[in-house]
């Protein structure tokens, strides 16, 4: 046995001495392909070493036209923006490690792409010169902190398929900037962190197709995701965490995710798997705030735009969780929220909405400090055609009815539970053509005697049927 194990040992190294020689003559054979060198942007004279104006060493590495730019470990600051004309240069990527961070101590982004880019993402509206030159620009690994007032990290115009993952943009102005005409946006596992504007800003742009995915959105004192106006269509917005993007209890209001549409065109819209939170010490402020006020269309006499998803979300602790004015076509399903110091929905002259199965609770965990001044109820206020269908309303506070309807028809509230309100589970004002039905209305706090589970003033041709009320 001894003399077998000797002998395989023996015909194993024979074996390994044998394919290393020919591997050997392989490499140095004068037709084998050999290895490319990967060049960076310290090849072009940039220093990294966080003092010297590495500028002009990074527009120099990227009109170079080697396409891939890649950034070794090092702090590389900069003055003036790096920009990136995809039409001349051909398909540009920017990458690191996550060992890179970029100061920009100028005014304006860190890196522009531009492109040329006018038609939609349908393939028959691209033109050949945007395939071959400018298709799919990515920006992966790389810090950029701003040191300059209006400093902003990335900003894209005419680009199609433009890829952001893996930053980490801080201390800007805007951390993302999309202007004009973009196309199929991803922006994927970022960090947009404590900027002074937002962190993903869609600024008067046409752009459809854009997905934000996976990110940490937090502390950008005018938004977190913000739209306005513009040419909007088809965002996806994700399994994020968008958090405190509110500035102070000075700033103008805003929101976490703030679709501002005003005489422009913004819909089809899925906020969907996120936790959403922070601060309801901001004056007006909101998790999800949608402004569509949109314009007549030429086709119809609907002045409404809309057709929205908000699902399976987490929200808390701000003025309001969910705000929509002016829109059509929207469901809200499947949230979890609490802490709407004013209310958890809020929804004004809309039509066709959906509310259904959320959960509108106090949460305990958080119930100390003023947590017991949120009112968190249900407000609907000049609505056509709504249906509030499988809630559950728990533990409003005592200034406002827990769900509150007013100036408004064709109203359908179904199979909700409505519980521990402190004045009125239910109220309907000048409210017509209505129905509430199977619904659980009670309350059983303490000094609740005079409570009262249905409230209604004015109105006409309404029917309550077969709901269950504390007698």
């Amino acid at each position: 046995m001894r003399g077998t194990l000797i002998c395989l040992s023996t015909l194993l190294v024979l074996g390994y001495l044998l394919y290393s020689s020919e591997n050997s003559k392989s490499q140095t054979s004068p037709n084998a392909v050999q290895p490319v060198m990967v060049t960076n942007v310290k090849s072009f004279g940039a220093t990294g070493d966080g003092k010297t104006d590495d500028s002009a060493a990074l527009q120099r590495a990227v009109d170079s036209k080697i396409g891939q730019i890649r950034f070794p470990k090092g702090v590389y600051r900069i003055t003036k923006t790096i920009n990136v004309d995809l039409d001349q240069l051909g398909p540009t990527s920017l990458s690191s490690d996550g060992t890179a961070t970029i100061i920009m101590a100028g005014a304006g982004p860190a890196f522009r792409f531009i492109g040329t880019h006018e038609g939609t993402a349908s393939p028959d509206t691209v033109k050949e010169n945007v395939w071959l030159n400018q298709r799919s620009p990515m920006v992966d690994g790389l810090e950029i902190v701003g040191d300059h007032p209006e400093a902003c990290g990335v900003e894209a115009t005419g680009t199609m398929q433009i890829t952001l993952t893996r930053l980490t943009i801080r201390r800007t102005l805007h951390a993302i900037h999309f202007v004009k005409r973009n196309r199929n946006v991803i922006v994927s596992n970022c960090h947009l962190y404590e900027n002074r504007g937002a962190g993903v800003f869609y600024d008067h742009v046409s752009i459809h197709q854009s997905n934000i995915v996976g990110c940490h959105i937090s502390y950008n004192a005018s938004g977190g995701v913000v739209v306005r106006k513009g040419d909007i269509r088809n965002i996806q917005i994700g399994t994020c965490d968008i958090e405190g993007n509110m500035g102070d209890k000075d700033s103008e209001p805003t929101a976490n995710v703030l679709i501002d549409s005003e005489k422009a065109m913004v819909g089809e819209i899925a906020i969907v798997g996120c936790t959403i939170q922070h601060d309801h010490f901001a004056p007006g402020s909101a998790n999800i705030r949608i402004n569509e006020n949109a314009h007549i269309r030429p086709h119809s006499s609907e002045h409404r735009d809309g057709n929205i998803t908000i699902a399976d979300n987490v929200l808390s602790d701000v003025q309001t969780n969910i705000e929509i004015t002016s829109a059509r076509g929207v469901t809200v399903t499947g949230n979890t929220m609490w802490k709407g110091y004013t209310h958890n929905i809020r929804i004004h002259d809309c039509n066709n909405i959906l509310i259904s199965n959320n959960v509108l609770d106090r949460n305990p965990r958080y119930h100390y400090k003023d947590g017991a001044t949120a009112q968190v109820g249900m407000l609907f206020t000049d609505c056509d055609g709504i249906t509030v269908s499988g809630n559950l309303i728990n533990g409003t506070g005592d200034q406002t009815p827990a769900v509150e309807i007013r100036d408004s028809r064709r109203m359908n509230l179904t199979n909700c539970t409505i519980l521990d309100y402190s004045t009125v589970g239910l109220l309907l004002k000048n409210v017509s053509d209505s129905r509430v039905s199977d619904c659980l209305i009670r309350t059983d706090l303490p000094d609740s005697q005079n409570a009262q589970a249905i409230q209604i003033v004015g109105g006409k041709d309404n029917q309550i049927v077969d709901n269950l009320f504390k007698e």
